[in-house]
């Protein structure tokens, strides 16, 4: 699946602020398939190991703060050359940057509250996947 799929979360900021369909519209006016796709929360421990990479981070503790502080949408989408077709939907990590019509610019609150995660390689696209989804459940 390698190249074919990515994963991304629809953060605790765009959940609090009713963006989940919109969000999800824009994945699939995109030509992406959901291939799995749950509302969870994930838990201090979760957020620590999904993000542990940034641990030596000034901003860890509050990327996880943020991450556990209410509930997120995790998905598997499919599209052919996944990780950087969805990178470029969604745009920059900080939505002042980020190009029009992308998923940061328009649903983004700021640079730490940015709406959603995308995958940033096709090995971590399979690790993230992974974390949040047995086999059986991705389709």
């Amino acid at each position: 699946m390698s190249g074919k799929i990515t994963f991304t979360m629809i953060k605790p900021d765009a959940v609090a602020d009713g963006h989940i369909g919109a969000i999800l519209g824009k994945i699939a006016e995109s030509g992406f398939k959901i291939k799995a796709m749950k509302l969870t929360q994930l838990t201090v421990a979760d957020a620590k190991k999904f993000y542990e990479v940034h641990a030596e981070r000034p901003f860890y503790g509050e990327l996880v703060d943020f991450m556990s502080s209410g509930p997120i949408v995790a998905a598997v989408l499919e599209k052919d050359n996944a990780v950087e077709n969805f990178r470029t939907l969604i745009g920059a990590t900080n939505p002042a940057d980020a190009a029009e019509g992308t998923i940061r610019k328009m649903f983004a609150r700021s640079v730490g509250e940015n709406a959603v995660h995308g995958s940033d390689s096709d090995e971590n696209a399979l690790i993230e996947a992974s974390f949040h989804f047995s086999g059986r459940e991705i389709f």
